[in-house]
Protein backbone atom coordinates (compact mmCIF):
# COMPACT_ATOMS: atom_id res chain seq x y z
CA UNK A 1 0.00 0.00 0.00
CA UNK A 2 2.74 2.33 0.88
CA UNK A 3 3.71 1.64 -3.02
CA UNK A 4 1.07 2.62 -4.19
CA UNK A 5 0.29 5.67 -2.52
CA UNK A 6 3.84 6.91 -3.46
CA UNK A 7 3.05 5.77 -7.55
CA UNK A 8 -0.40 7.79 -7.83
CA UNK A 9 0.92 11.39 -7.06
CA UNK A 10 4.22 10.49 -9.19
CA UNK A 11 2.11 9.14 -12.04
CA UNK A 12 -0.32 12.12 -11.99
CA UNK A 13 2.38 14.88 -11.75
CA UNK A 14 4.21 12.67 -14.52
CA UNK A 15 1.24 13.02 -16.88
CA UNK A 16 0.83 16.77 -16.63
CA UNK A 17 3.86 17.56 -17.06
CA UNK A 18 3.44 15.49 -20.21
CA UNK A 19 0.09 17.23 -21.27
CA UNK A 20 1.34 20.30 -20.63
CA UNK A 21 4.34 19.59 -22.62
CA UNK A 22 2.62 18.78 -25.40
CA UNK A 23 -0.12 21.66 -25.53
CA UNK A 24 2.46 24.17 -25.59
CA UNK A 25 3.22 25.62 -29.31
CA UNK A 26 5.42 24.15 -31.61
CA UNK A 27 7.81 26.34 -33.69
CA UNK A 28 5.74 27.08 -37.08
CA UNK A 29 7.35 25.58 -40.62
CA UNK A 30 7.58 28.59 -42.75
CA UNK A 31 6.80 27.41 -46.65
CA UNK A 32 9.61 29.53 -48.53
CA UNK A 33 7.66 28.68 -51.76
CA UNK A 34 5.27 30.57 -50.92
CA UNK A 35 6.86 33.19 -48.50
CA UNK A 36 7.73 36.78 -50.08
CA UNK A 37 9.64 39.78 -49.22
CA UNK A 38 9.53 42.87 -51.52
CA UNK A 39 11.40 45.85 -50.88
CA UNK A 40 10.11 48.90 -52.91
CA UNK A 41 11.38 52.01 -53.31
CA UNK A 42 11.52 55.12 -55.83
CA UNK A 43 14.25 55.57 -58.49
CA UNK A 44 13.83 58.89 -60.05
CA UNK A 45 10.59 59.15 -58.22
CA UNK A 46 9.13 56.17 -60.46
CA UNK A 47 8.10 52.45 -57.83
CA UNK A 48 10.44 49.81 -58.10
CA UNK A 49 10.00 46.63 -56.20
CA UNK A 50 12.77 43.81 -55.69
CA UNK A 51 12.63 40.80 -54.71
CA UNK A 52 14.52 38.98 -51.84
CA UNK A 53 15.14 35.17 -53.28
CA UNK A 54 16.15 33.59 -50.30
CA UNK A 55 15.09 33.61 -46.96
CA UNK A 56 14.74 31.91 -43.96
CA UNK A 57 12.36 32.56 -40.95
CA UNK A 58 11.77 30.29 -37.65
CA UNK A 59 8.20 31.57 -36.35
CA UNK A 60 6.92 30.88 -32.84
CA UNK A 61 3.35 32.17 -32.78
CA UNK A 62 -0.07 31.89 -30.65
CA UNK A 63 -2.76 33.80 -31.03
CA UNK A 64 -3.76 33.01 -27.82
CA UNK A 65 -0.22 33.90 -26.16
CA UNK A 66 0.80 36.68 -29.03
CA UNK A 67 3.04 38.01 -26.14
CA UNK A 68 5.02 34.81 -26.15
CA UNK A 69 5.84 34.73 -29.87
CA UNK A 70 8.83 34.75 -30.96
CA UNK A 71 10.00 35.53 -35.02
CA UNK A 72 13.52 35.69 -36.55
CA UNK A 73 14.09 35.90 -40.33
CA UNK A 74 17.69 36.02 -42.43
CA UNK A 75 17.44 37.42 -45.88
CA UNK A 76 20.47 36.39 -48.25
CA UNK A 77 20.99 39.89 -50.27
CA UNK A 78 22.45 38.13 -52.61
CA UNK A 79 19.38 37.02 -53.67
CA UNK A 80 18.27 40.40 -54.48
CA UNK A 81 16.02 40.55 -57.70
CA UNK A 82 15.74 43.72 -59.30
CA UNK A 83 15.19 42.25 -62.36
CA UNK A 84 18.25 42.09 -64.48
CA UNK A 85 21.61 40.45 -63.89
CA UNK A 86 23.42 43.60 -64.08
CA UNK A 87 22.00 45.61 -61.63
CA UNK A 88 21.64 42.56 -59.51
CA UNK A 89 25.16 42.69 -59.52
CA UNK A 90 25.59 46.08 -58.90
CA UNK A 91 24.03 46.17 -55.56
CA UNK A 92 26.07 43.81 -53.80
CA UNK A 93 28.86 46.17 -54.33
CA UNK A 94 30.36 47.88 -51.26
CA UNK A 95 28.44 51.15 -51.92
CA UNK A 96 25.09 49.15 -51.58
CA UNK A 97 24.90 45.58 -49.66
CA UNK A 98 28.35 44.66 -49.53
CA UNK A 99 27.53 41.26 -49.88
CA UNK A 100 30.98 40.39 -49.59
CA UNK A 101 31.03 41.35 -45.96
CA UNK A 102 27.13 41.21 -45.46
CA UNK A 103 25.77 38.10 -46.69
CA UNK A 104 22.92 38.58 -44.47
CA UNK A 105 19.91 41.19 -43.22
CA UNK A 106 18.02 39.96 -40.28
CA UNK A 107 15.21 40.97 -37.94
CA UNK A 108 14.88 39.67 -34.64
CA UNK A 109 11.20 40.56 -32.41
CA UNK A 110 11.52 41.52 -29.19
CA UNK A 111 7.69 41.80 -28.55
CA UNK A 112 4.35 40.98 -30.23
CA UNK A 113 1.59 42.68 -28.43
CA UNK A 114 -2.11 42.19 -29.76
CA UNK A 115 -3.46 45.27 -31.22
CA UNK A 116 -7.00 44.18 -32.66
CA UNK A 117 -8.56 40.84 -34.25
CA UNK A 118 -5.89 39.51 -36.34
CA UNK A 119 -3.65 42.66 -35.94
CA UNK A 120 -0.23 42.70 -33.66
CA UNK A 121 2.59 45.40 -33.21
CA UNK A 122 5.97 43.98 -33.18
CA UNK A 123 9.24 45.37 -32.39
CA UNK A 124 12.96 44.02 -32.29
CA UNK A 125 15.97 44.69 -34.13
CA UNK A 126 16.73 44.86 -37.39
CA UNK A 127 20.32 44.65 -39.15
CA UNK A 128 21.50 45.39 -42.52
CA UNK A 129 25.00 45.93 -43.18
CA UNK A 130 26.12 45.11 -39.86
CA UNK A 131 23.98 48.26 -38.61
CA UNK A 132 21.47 47.60 -35.92
CA UNK A 133 18.84 49.33 -35.12
CA UNK A 134 15.33 49.05 -32.95
CA UNK A 135 12.61 48.89 -35.87
CA UNK A 136 8.70 48.57 -35.34
CA UNK A 137 5.84 47.74 -37.68
CA UNK A 138 2.46 46.40 -37.70
CA UNK A 139 1.51 42.67 -38.64
CA UNK A 140 -1.83 41.03 -39.23
CA UNK A 141 -2.39 37.20 -39.24
CA UNK A 142 -4.78 35.33 -40.98
CA UNK A 143 -5.93 31.35 -41.21
CA UNK A 144 -5.78 30.02 -44.80
CA UNK A 145 -6.64 26.36 -43.86
CA UNK A 146 -3.73 24.82 -41.73
CA UNK A 147 -1.17 27.58 -42.41
CA UNK A 148 -0.91 31.07 -40.41
CA UNK A 149 -0.18 33.83 -43.20
CA UNK A 150 2.05 37.02 -41.06
CA UNK A 151 1.58 40.58 -43.86
CA UNK A 152 3.27 43.66 -42.80
CA UNK A 153 5.12 46.43 -43.89
CA UNK A 154 8.26 47.52 -42.24
CA UNK A 155 9.56 51.21 -43.41
CA UNK A 156 13.49 51.72 -43.36
CA UNK A 157 15.36 55.03 -44.29
CA UNK A 158 18.08 53.21 -46.39
CA UNK A 159 20.90 55.83 -45.58
CA UNK A 160 20.23 54.42 -41.97
CA UNK A 161 21.70 51.75 -42.86
CA UNK A 162 24.47 53.04 -45.67
CA UNK A 163 22.76 51.35 -48.29
CA UNK A 164 23.78 53.68 -51.41
CA UNK A 165 27.15 55.02 -50.08
CA UNK A 166 29.18 58.19 -51.98
CA UNK A 167 27.69 59.14 -55.24
CA UNK A 168 24.35 57.23 -53.99
CA UNK A 169 23.74 59.02 -51.24
CA UNK A 170 21.75 61.48 -52.82
CA UNK A 171 18.27 60.60 -52.58
CA UNK A 172 17.77 62.42 -55.95
CA UNK A 173 18.15 59.59 -57.64
CA UNK A 174 17.50 56.80 -55.39
CA UNK A 175 14.85 57.67 -52.37
CA UNK A 176 15.62 57.03 -48.62
CA UNK A 177 12.11 55.75 -47.83
CA UNK A 178 12.45 52.41 -48.84
CA UNK A 179 9.31 49.83 -47.75
CA UNK A 180 9.57 45.99 -46.59
CA UNK A 181 6.80 44.05 -47.20
CA UNK A 182 6.39 40.74 -45.90
CA UNK A 183 4.05 37.80 -46.69
CA UNK A 184 5.33 34.64 -44.27
CA UNK A 185 3.07 31.06 -44.89
CA UNK A 186 3.62 28.83 -41.98
CA UNK A 187 2.10 26.26 -40.42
Amino acid sequence: MTTSRFFKPTLLALATACLTLSAQAAPLKVDAAKSTVVATFKQLNVPVDAKFKKINAAIDFDAAKPEQGKASVDIDVSSFDLGEAEYNKEVQKKEWFNAAQFPKASFVSSSIKAAGAGKYDVAGKLTIKGKTTDVSFPLTVKKDGAAQVFDGVLPIKRLTYNIGEGEWKDTGMVADEVSIKFHIVAQ
